[in-house]
């Protein structure tokens, strides 16, 4: 009976009916237009011609389910009343390829074609079954011309036999319309669920999720970690001469508030945007540039001879960024392997394709053994130049340094800006 008349059989049921309701208008235009060829005929008694009005009527429904709106609606309904099973998921969004649109009107036809036919025995048999059901308890009503019930099932065991005829009828009708729900939520999968066009485009939104918490896990370690590496070692050398010499100590704070404020800003930009859920690309749009390397420079903990050759101002703003956080990197490995007071050579050179940045800094003498593509400062900035069309290089150079070597391209300016005004 659970099959027949639970909850899930409930739902359907009422899925059902809703498909009836919604093929109404399409009938009654239906009944319009076939009663243009009949028109001395009462067209709601003759069942032949309400039979063809409802045939009529399904090929203008496929129509309007070939709307680009009616999967989402049909998916959201099929959801909360049809029981679909949870491994068989249906599509997200309006339908907008040709295949998809077919497979809805598809699923449309078959929904109000099957709930018109359950609503019209819903409305029916009901009152047949009881009035059936209620023949041996009324000898009025078996006498009634209304009924015209045969003499021949005037007979008492016919008339025991009458209610559970109309027990077994209603039986029927619920076993007819949970058939017909369950032939809905199978179909349920193969038409609404998504096409292959659907899963493409699924996968390339995951991807660019995933890009976008990527690019923030970059800007986070970039900044924060730069941050806590500046900060640890000028509080650690500071602490070393702190009866010594106040002035170094006085540079040093000074140095780690400069540091601190800059961070806790960059930090709410990121933060700013993950609150907001931006999810275009837009953490690109935001983050210091080029133009605020000295500030970088003087509170990065370490000496910095810095070369540039070219005009900065030249550079795309997308890659002026990129740049910014790569010296940025640079210069915390420089801190993280190389201790505070370690010298750094920066070049920076802007040519007509290219920008080219190049650090060097010596090794340390503890380090036995250097891994070039270790850490995830270098995969960071390996990232940032392969998303320019770039490429970075890391590892031991010449007797005892480190070098590392970061190229961009400047001939995608015009794709850069594209892609920019798109982010924005």
């Amino acid at each position: 009976m659970t099959l027949l008349f639970g909850r899930r059989a409930r739902l359907r049921w009422l899925h059902l009916i809703i498909g009836g309701a919604l093929l109404m208008p399409y009938f009654l235009a239906a009944l319009v237009i076939v009663g243009s060829f009949a028109p001395r005929t009462d067209l709601f008694s003759s069942l032949h011609h309400q039979l063809t009005a409802f045939v009529c009527a399904l090929p203008i429904a496929a129509v309007t389910g070939l709307s680009a709106p009616a999967r989402q609606l049909s998916v959201a309904a099929a959801r909360a009343l049809c029981g679909v099973p949870g491994d068989r998921p249906l599509a997200d969004g309006p339908a907008r390829t040709r295949q998809a649109r077919v497979r809805t009107a598809g699923w449309y036809t078959l929904h109000l074609a099957l709930g018109g036919i359950i609503s019209g025995a819903t409305l029916t048999v009901p009152p047949l079954a009881g009035t059936i059901a209620v023949l041996p308890f009324s000898p009025s009503m078996r006498e009634s011309r209304t009924i015209g019930l045969p003499e021949s099932m005037d007979r008492p065991w016919i008339l025991a036999l009458l209610p559970f005829v109309g027990l077994a009828i209603l039986v029927a009708m619920a076993g007819c319309a949970a058939l017909a729900g369950a032939l809905l939520a199978g179909r349920a999968p193969v038409l609404l669920g998504p096409t292959p066009e659907d899963r493409l485009a699924a996968a390339e939104r995951r991807a660019a999720d995933l890009a976008v918490r990527n690019r923030l896990a970059r800007e986070l370690h970039d900044s924060v970690g730069h941050a806590l590496s500046a900060v640890t070692l000028q509080a650690g050398a500071a602490r070393r001469v702190l009866d010594s010499d106040p002035e170094f100590v006085r540079e040093a704070l000074t140095a780690i508030e400069e540091t601190t404020r800059r961070t806790v800003g960059e930090l709410d930009s990121v933060l700013g945007l993950l609150r907001s859920g931006e999810e275009h690309g837009a953490s690109a749009a935001t983050g210091p540039a080029l133009d605020a390397l000295d500030g970088l420079l003087e509170h990065c903990g370490v000496p910095v001879s810095c070369d540039v050759r070219g005009d900065p101002g030249t550079v795309p703003a997308a890659v002026s960024r990129e740049a910014y956080r790569i010296v940025q990197e640079g210069l915390s490995n420089a801190l993280r392997h190389g201790g505070h007071g370690v010298p750094v050579e920066l070049r920076i050179t802007v040519r007509t394709a290219e920008l080219e940045i190049t650090m060097d800094n010596p090794l340390p003498e503890r380090a036995a053994v250097v891994r070039p593509g270790g850490g995830r400062g270098l995969r960071g900035i390996a990232e940032r130049a392969v998303l320019l069309g770039g490429r970075t290089e890391a590892g031991p150079h010449g007797g005892g340094e480190w070098r590392l070597t970061a190229r961009l391209p400047l001939c995608m300016t015009e794709h850069l800006r594209t892609t920019e005004q798109e982010n924005r």
